[in-house]
């Protein structure tokens, strides 16, 4: 079905395809992932450069624009660019001259892989600012600090964020549980939590089965759920009372989890705040036992 009017701003654009994603082919459901998780490099890309980096056609590209009411491309790519000038005038593009600069010489010397991969990082925090909502925030703040539990989940590249995450709220004396998939336990430890819990799940592509699994039977006992993801189109999304969502920058070798740790550090200071604030705490312990 043709979209009469297509949408006039990025934020309209984002909530169409979060409503047509599920009926979208597999091909368009990669373009809807690739445009929601790097706007930044839409605005700047041609559609060749784009749908080569996907390895898709660039008329696929095309006809996805035009199934949302474009006549093309251009006309799609033209919201990506003017949220990128409102958002941060000339940062993303010089990022990403940076970028093209070092992949054109031969031979990147490690100093040359360290800058790469610093800018590339650098980005990825810096956009947390224009896309981690303030209320999303504060309302993952509200559920994990009012759980009587909190159990943590995330399993590959994920997995360093929950260890973190777990370090911390143990810190300002919160309890946690992980979900540690070692003896194939995770699914049936997560069927003890209780409606006084929430589970925060962490997940980005690819996304483990297991991880994804475990949160739609949750959602599906009613207990609270804070996802941390890389897009709005995670599978994690339509089962999350909250989704914060970490858009990747791909750098070098691998894409970095720095943008994700940097929001899980975000999330349990929230959640430690409100401890300290909250009458029934009389003080959040310190390394050293004492309290604050």
């Amino acid at each position: 079905m043709t979209q009469t009017q297509p949408p006039e701003d990025y934020e309209s654009l984002i909530r169409l395809i979060h409503d047509r994603y599920d009926g979208m082919s597999k091909t368009r459901q990669q373009i809807a992932v690739y445009l929601t998780q790097n706007p930044n490099d839409v605005a700047v890309r041609s559609v060749n450069a784009i749908a080569q980096n996907c390895d898709i056609h660039a008329s696929s590209f095309v006809r996805f624009a035009q199934s949302l009411g474009y006549d093309g491309f251009r006309s799609l790519q033209a919201l990506f660019q003017q949220r990128l000038a409102t958002a941060a005038p000339g940062f993303e593009a010089r990022v990403y001259a940076l970028k093209q600069e070092l992949k054109s010489r031969d031979g990147l010397s490690e100093a040359d892989l360290l800058r790469d991969m610093v800018v590339s990082d650098a980005a990825s925090v810096q956009s947390l600012l224009d896309e981690i909502d303030a209320n999303d925030l504060a309302k993952a703040a509200e559920i994990l600090g009012d759980a009587e539990t909190v159990f943590l989940l995330g399993q590959l590249r994920s997995a360093p964020v929950v260890e973190l995450i777990r370090y911390l709220l143990t810190m300002v004396g919160k309890k946690c549980i992980m979900l540690d998939p070692s003896g194939g336990l995770a699914t049936h430890i997560a069927r003890t939590i209780g409606p006084k819990d929430a589970l925060l799940a962490v997940s980005f592509r690819f996304y483990a089965n297991e991880v994804v699994s475990i949160v739609e039977e949750v959602a599906a006992q009613g207990r609270k759920i804070v996802a941390l993801s890389d897009s709005s189109l995670s599978p994690l999304a339509k089962s999350a009372h909250v989704l914060l969502a970490a858009h990747e920058h791909p750098g070098p070798l691998s894409r970095s989890i720095t943008a994700p740790i940097c929001l899980a550090q975000a999330i349990t200071l929230a959640v430690a705040s409100r401890m300290q604030t909250a009458p029934s705490v009389t003080g959040i312990p310190s390394v050293t036992g004492t309290k604050q």
